[in-house]
C-alpha cells in the first residue's frame, strides 16, 4: 500500500478545521468558515497563504486567466473551502483544475457545511501526472 503523501500537515490542516467546524458548527456562509480556518491555522502556527494566486501555463507560456485558491499551506498543498449540505463533482473538478494548472501534487476540500461532521476529502494529482509530461510550476509569485 502506497504511504500519502504530505501525512503530517494534512493531519494538521484537518485538525485546524475540525476545531472551526466544532466551535462554529453548520450554518454560516462560506466566508466566514475561511476567517475562522484563517485564523485558526495562525494559531497553530502552520504556514499558509489566503486567497492564492494560481497561474497557468500553456507550452510554458503564463496565461492571462489565474485561478484564485482559498488558501495555499505548506506552499504545495492547494485548500479549498466550501460551506455546503454535501460536496459534489463540481467542487472536486475544482479542486483538480487547481491542481492540474499548478503541478501541485496535493489539495483538500474542506466542507464545514456539512451536518453531523466536518466533511473533507483529500485528492492526489498522482493519475494527472501520470497521463502528462509533468512539471510542477510555481503555484504564485510574492
Amino acid at each position: 500500500m502506497a504511504e500519502l503523501i504530505y501525512k503530517d500537515e494534512v493531519y494538521a490542516i484537518i485538525g485546524a478545521a475540525m476545531e472551526v467546524y466544532n466551535t462554529l458548527r453548520p450554518g454560516f456562509a462560506e466566508p466566514v468558515y475561511q476567517e475562522a480556518f484563517g485564523i485558526e491555522m495562525l494559531r497553530r502556527r502552520i504556514p499558509v497563504k489566503p486567497q492564492q494566486e494560481l497561474f497557468i501555463f500553456y507550452k510554458d507560456v503564463r496565461l492571462q486567466k489565474t485561478y484564485i485558491a482559498d488558501y495555499v499551506a505548506y506552499e504545495k498543498i492547494i485548500i479549498e473551502i466550501k460551506a455546503l449540505d454535501q460536496l459534489g463533482t463540481r467542487e472536486e473538478a475544482q479542486l483538480l483544475n487547481y491542481l492540474k494548472a499548478t503541478g501541485s501534487p496535493l489539495g483538500l476540500l474542506i466542507n464545514f457545511g456539512a451536518v453531523g461532521d466536518l466533511d473533507w476529502k483529500r485528492m492526489a494529482a498522482t493519475e494527472y501526472r501520470l497521463r502528462t509530461n509533468y512539471r510542477p510550476k510555481k503555484i504564485s509569485e510574492d
